[in-house]
């Protein structure tokens, strides 16, 4: 792997998986760029050996002049909110914004690229086993803004890949653990769950890894990826109530025991984003979220594992690690 003074710009720097990537790139000896907007939160830059550019990946003047003199990408950058008073916003950033950052790598002539997905951009139906690299969806079949764009990002850089674009693209699949400064949506319940705000579950799924070994499978990929193809960067298929419980043993709560149906929960989500319109904060809960709950979200390493060497922790170290950190960081009172 290169190292050593290369220079090697990172979006999305000031946020959770960001932040990861880029020191991880600054433990490997990388001349770290971190993209920063001038509105970003910097603690989770803090102490961090690297040089700050503010800019915006949707504004494609401030894109080139961030990647002068870099080497290599990692564009990690993504609006990742599964509401918003305009869904369309949510695609507009993060396919305008991708499409630029790559427009510019590729006009600076970068030399190698990690984009960073989502198993957001996998199709779950009909399933049943965990899901890998070889079921693409289509926005047709995407739930909800946040997917949608994913997997129109997706494309974008595969189209661009295949007009010599030199980009390896990573799909984490649900990350948790320290500096989930936001926090991400999986964040949010974490924190909730950790002050006993979440009595009861619905039977769903997800695919739970800690953001360091994310952030390791980045740089994985950087060195043995196969340019145009796909890792899934994941952990552990965890159920939700299981993970619950894992919260209330870190923190000393009862584990909920009562799992809720779907249905009778949609007249809430609707509720709770008609509240969210006028007041502007996301919802906890959706109906869009409440959809992909319907499908047990587990995903499958086997690939980047076998051509990456890509290893993950047990989920239970993640889940230690964010409880300690939100602990830690006040989210908890």
């Amino acid at each position: 792997m290169a190292t050593g003074g290369d220079s090697v710009l990172v979006t999305g720097a000031s946020g959770f998986v960001g932040s990861a990537v880029a020191r991880a790139l600054a433990a490997r000896g990388f001349n770290v760029r971190c993209l920063i907007r001038q509105s970003s939160p910097r603690q989770n830059l803090a102490g961090l050996d690297a040089e700050l550019v503010e800019g915006d990946m949707r504004d494609p003047a401030s894109m080139t002049k961030a990647m002068q003199g870099a080497r290599y990408l990692f564009h990690v950058a993504a609006d990742y909110r599964l509401w918003a008073r305009d869904p369309e916003e949510i695609v507009r950033n993060n396919l305008v914004g991708t499409r630029s950052v790559m427009e510019a790598a590729r006009d600076a002539g970068v030399e190698r690229i990690v984009y960073t997905s989502s198993v957001a951009t996998l199709d779950l139906k009909g399933a049943t086993a965990p899901v890998d690299e070889t079921r693409p969806l289509t926005e047709a079949g995407a739930i909800g803004a946040y997917k949608r764009s994913k997997v129109a990002a997706e494309r974008l850089v595969e189209r661009m890949v295949a007009e010599g674009l030199p980009a390896v693209i990573v799909n984490p699949s649900t990350p948790i653990g320290p500096r989930d400064v936001k926090p991400t949506p999986t964040g949010r319940v974490i924190v909730e769950a950790a002050t006993g705000k979440v009595p009861a579950f619905v039977d769903t799924g997800l695919n739970l890894v800690h953001v360091d070994d994310v952030a390791e499978g980045h740089l994985l990929a950087f060195a043995k990826g196969r340019i145009g193809e796909r890792y899934i960067l994941g952990g552990e298929d965890v159920s939700l109530r299981d993970m619950l419980a894992g919260i209330a043993a870190l923190t000393g709560r009862k584990a909920p025991t009562v799992s809720l149906p779907t249905g009778p929960l949609y007249p809430l989500a609707y509720a709770a984003e008609a509240v969210a319109r006028i007041t502007g904060k996301e919802p906890f809960l959706t109906a869009d979220a409440l959809k992909m709950a319907g499908r047990k979200m587990f995903f499958s390493s086997a690939k980047a594992q076998g051509e990456l060497g890509y290893t993950a922790r047990p989920y239970r170290e993640g889940l230690a690690d964010a409880v300690a950190w939100f602990a830690a960081s006040g989210y908890l009172k």
